[in-house]
């Protein structure tokens, strides 16, 4: 198989987008009713956007030269792919708090894991395209 190079900012980018994937099957509500449980995963209503955002970062990354960094414009399409990540996360969440709330309902229906971890992977997605987290650069050891 051929080996593949990639920047190191395009690659921590499709970490961070497969952290975002792997967390759309995380469950996103848990459901507690009566001794049942069940937990909705993120493959529905305003978790699709996310997955957009993680097809659109993934396409993105494979476009052009792999070795180079992003450039200016694809930065910007990047941050936008990685922002509909969070967004949708986002959304999905004060939905699920303008629908359920803290009424009788607040205790029955509880926000899960992946949840949490989709509106994170979103944000630092944003912050490492941005360069607010820097990539650290490897120097030769002697």
């Amino acid at each position: 198989m051929e080996q593949m190079n990639f920047h190191k900012q395009k690659l921590f980018a499709l970490i961070v987008a497969g952290i975002a994937l792997i967390s759309l099957a995380l469950p996103w509500i848990s459901i507690n009713f009566l001794g049942a449980s069940q937990s909705v995963n993120g493959f529905r209503r305003w978790g699709i956007l996310s997955l957009i955002g993680i097809i659109g970062v993934g396409g993105l990354t494979f476009m052009g030269n792999k070795t180079e960094d992003y450039t200016a414009e694809f930065r910007k399409y990047v941050m936008a792919a990685f922002g509909a990540i969070a967004l949708g996360a986002l959304l999905f969440l004060l939905r699920k708090n303008s629908v359920f709330g803290a009424g009788i309902f607040g205790d029955i229906v509880k926000t899960g894991f992946g949840l949490w971890l989709c509106i994170l992977a979103g944000l630092a997605g944003v912050a490492l395209t941005y360069g607010l987290i820097k990539v650290p650069d490897k120097k030769p050891t002697v």
